[in-house]
């Protein structure tokens, strides 16, 4: 098959898919070539709602004519510059996302995985520079069954088999304990004067959608003030108005020190 030739049937995609590209994933058996809106369509023209937006990549909706348009006239204008220069646009944006989100400072990543690494190396170096712990020892508590991405790190963290298994050696320096479990979280705290952070997420998603007790979110802020660590919440798949508002921590006024 030519590259320039058109799909015509979901079984082809699928084919085509399976003898060339890697088996990282397993998807539905649905092959979505066109989207508007909340929907979306398969190559043989059947209709869908989407009811995932790719993990809220697209909660605008596809094809947004105003982002559509946007995008279009940036690269027409100015493909892209590397980290070397400053360009005209990139404060604008950091701007706009600082004040909408209510935070000091924005650093913009490229998937939620690099987002959480970025987060975790903040965290040690405000532990080693402005908490006083001695330099590799640092800790970080995270929450069983949590999901917070696939890279080397966050796989030696997580207690999924399937993340887990012929990846290793592990990074050490992480401290799993009971998602929702106020009293887990402080009798780490209270123990351990090495603890840097607290990263969870705000509502568990890839262990089945766990919403959390109330008072939860705002009792682990409250921990976390009291033993001088850092608040940290993964945010990638609830922020930006997932669950109904801005950010899912907004339910409880909490506000984290590291926002995800």
């Amino acid at each position: 098959m030519s590259i320039l030739e058109n799909i015509t049937s979901s079984k082809d995609a699928i084919a085509l898919e399976d003898k060339h590209g890697a088996h990282n994933y397993h998807p539905l058996p649905v092959v979505l070539s066109k989207g508007e809106g909340v929907y979306v369509w398969d190559v043989e023209g059947k209709k869908y709602y989407d009811f995932l937006s790719a993990y809220s990549a697209v909660n605008q909706g596809h094809c947004h004519p105003k982002i559509v348009n946007a995008m279009t006239e940036q690269a027409k204008t100015l493909t892209l510059t590397s980290r070397a220069f400053y360009n005209d646009m990139l404060g604008k944006y950091e701007k706009y996302a600082t004040e909408t989100f209510h935070f000091d400072k924005l650093l913009p990543m490229n998937t939620g995985a690099e987002a959480v690494e970025t987060a975790l190396k903040i965290c040690r170096k405000w532990a080693y520079e402005e908490k006083g712990i001695v330099e590799n020892n640092a800790e970080i508590v995270v929450c069983e069954n949590n999901f917070h991405g696939r890279t080397t790190t966050i796989i030696s963290f997580s207690n999924d088999p399937v993340a887990r298994k012929n990846f290793g050696p592990y990074t050490d320096g992480f401290i799993k304990i009971e998602y929702d479990n106020l009293s887990a979280l402080e009798e780490v705290l209270k123990s351990n004067t090495n603890v840097a952070g607290f990263l969870v997420e705000p509502i568990q998603g890839e262990a089945g959608v766990y919403v959390p007790s109330e008072g939860y979110l705002s009792g682990t802020k409250a921990l976390c003030e009291k033993y001088n660590v850092l608040f940290i919440a993964d945010e990638v798949q609830t922020g930006i108005a997932r669950t109904g508002k801005m950010i899912a921590v907004n339910y409880e006024e909490v506000k984290p020190d590291i926002l995800i």
